[in-house]
C-alpha cells in the first residue's frame, strides 16, 4: 500500500484519450493486474492501484464507480461496495484489505505508471 515507495520502472499503458473520463481500464503490467482511473473534473489526473479486491477476491476495482468521501477521492467495488482511495489505495471500510497504489505520470498524452 505504500505509494512513497521508489519505482522500478516506468511503463507505458495507454494513450489517455483510451480512457472515458471518470472511468478506469484494467492493464496487464509485468503479469500482474493494474486498474488505472482518469478522472476528469475536480483534481483530475490519473491514479493507478491493483485490479484484485481481496474482499470479493475478485479482479474487479477497474470496474468500480469512482466518487469521493469527503476529501477522499475513492472507487467502490462493484460487488461489495468498498471504498479504496485512489490515492493511497486504503480501503475504508476494512484496512486489512488495502491494495497498492502506484504513481502515475502523464507524458505526451500517454499514461505511465510506476512499478
Amino acid at each position: 500500500m505504500n505509494i512513497d515507495r521508489i519505482p522500478a520502472a516506468w511503463v507505458p499503458v495507454c494513450a489517455l484519450s483510451d480512457i472515458l473520463p471518470n472511468t478506469g481500464v484494467c492493464a496487464l503490467i509485468n503479469g500482474a493486474q493494474v486498474a488505472v482511473f482518469h478522472l476528469a473534473d475536480g483534481d483530475g489526473g490519473v491514479f493507478a492501484i491493483d485490479n484484485f479486491d481481496p474482499g470479493s477476491q475478485a479482479s474487479v476495482l477497474s470496474r468500480g464507480l469512482i466518487g469521493n468521501l469527503g476529501d477522499r477521492i475513492v472507487v467502490a467495488s462493484p460487488i461489495y461496495k468498498h471504498h479504496f482511495d485512489l490515492r493511497t489505495g486504503e480501503c475504508l471500510e476494512i484496512p486489512a484489505n488495502s491494495v497498492n497504489a502506484f504513481a502515475t505520470r502523464v507524458e505526451d498524452g500517454h499514461v505511465w505508471v510506476a512499478v
